[in-house]
């Protein structure tokens, strides 16, 4: 874990944005298409830390983007070269564009200030979609990612921001993925060799804290 100091470094508001990867209510709300991964979201608070990160982001200036994923209703542009995809089609909660599927799941509140991106192909938030062009439009140099899974939308996310040049910084308990236990596998073994590691208070405490020419 980095100390205060380095994160609060990193966390600067003005170069930093905060990324939530498939936090939508086909995913992650009470009528997902992904129970097991939903009941997890849920019951292990990753859901709740993300809202804690965005309403910190709100209050900071820090700008906050919403990647999600949908598909339109024909299935035009959806990709189908994996079996992740094949399956997906066969689930009976469709992201279909339009749908309270693919609006941001409380707790997680959106405002004016908020970027939605919406993509229709891939896995990755990042690639082959507006969010790339978007942060480097926005001055960005930090990128904090959270929301799932851990399983493939969030790595995917952490790499093509570190392959782009950003630095990553993921907390750790605003992620989930299943099982339960992959996901703090694949932060020690895998997300930890090329992102920050931290954890939502953490974030919170930095983005809290008075910078120069505040008054605390």
């Amino acid at each position: 874990m980095p100390t205060y100091e380095q994160l609060s470094e990193l966390l600067d508001p003005a170069s930093t944005v905060l990324l939530t990867v498939e936090c939508q209510q086909g995913v992650v709300g009470p009528d997902s298409a992904l129970p097991e991964l939903a009941k997890e979201a849920r019951s292990s608070g990753a859901l709740v830390n993300v809202a804690r990160l965005v309403a910190a982001a709100h209050e900071s200036g820090v700008q906050v983007i919403h990647a999600l994923a949908e598909r339109r209703p024909d299935g035009r542009g959806a990709n189908r070269n994996a079996r992740l995809f094949r399956a997906a089609e066969r689930l009976p909660v469709q992201q279909l564009s339009g749908t309270t599927a693919v609006r941001v799941a409380p707790p997680v509140e959106v405002t004016e200030e908020d970027i939605v991106v919406r993509r229709l192909h891939g896995l990755s938030p990042l690639s082959g979609t507006d969010v790339d062009p978007l942060l480097r439009n926005l001055g960005c140099r930090t990128l904090v990612v959270t929301g799932v899974s851990a399983n493939v939308g969030v790595p995917n996310a952490v790499f093509d921001a570190v392959n782009r040049g950003y630095t990553a910084v993921v907390p750790a308990d605003a992620i989930a993925g299943v099982p339960a236990d992959y996901t703090s596998a694949m932060i020690r073994h895998t997300l930890a060799l090329v992102a920050t590691v931290t954890t939502t208070d953490d974030v919170l405490a930095c983005l809290k804290r008075p910078r120069r020419g505040q008054r605390a």
